[in-house]
């Protein structure tokens, strides 16, 4: 099984209000929300519902007015994480 490879911004409902509007969450889920779901008396979360590009792996990422004139690749070795990335470390 892959891990989430991205935080998302996660909506967390009970089982009653998710079997009540799941098209509207497979709606929102396609916009690339995620959704747990819990339950219980305890409303525990036991499950999350995300959009299959963050469950197969990393989503492609576009070189914005680059793409399809450039590339690049990364050593093999080479390891950082989003959030590294993303605060320049």
């Amino acid at each position: 099984m892959s891990a989430l490879r991205y935080p998302l911004m996660m909506k967390t409902m009970q089982v009653a209000e998710f079997k009540r509007r799941f098209s509207e969450v497979l709606d929102g889920v396609r916009r690339g929300e995620a959704v747990a779901v819990s339950y219980g008396r305890k409303k525990e979360a036991v499950a999350v519902l995300l959009p299959i590009s963050h469950y197969r792996g990393t989503p492609r990422r576009k070189l914005g007015i680059m793409e399809r004139r450039a590339s690049f690749e990364l050593h093999a070795d080479f390891k950082i994480s989003d959030d590294e990335f993303l605060r320049g470390e």
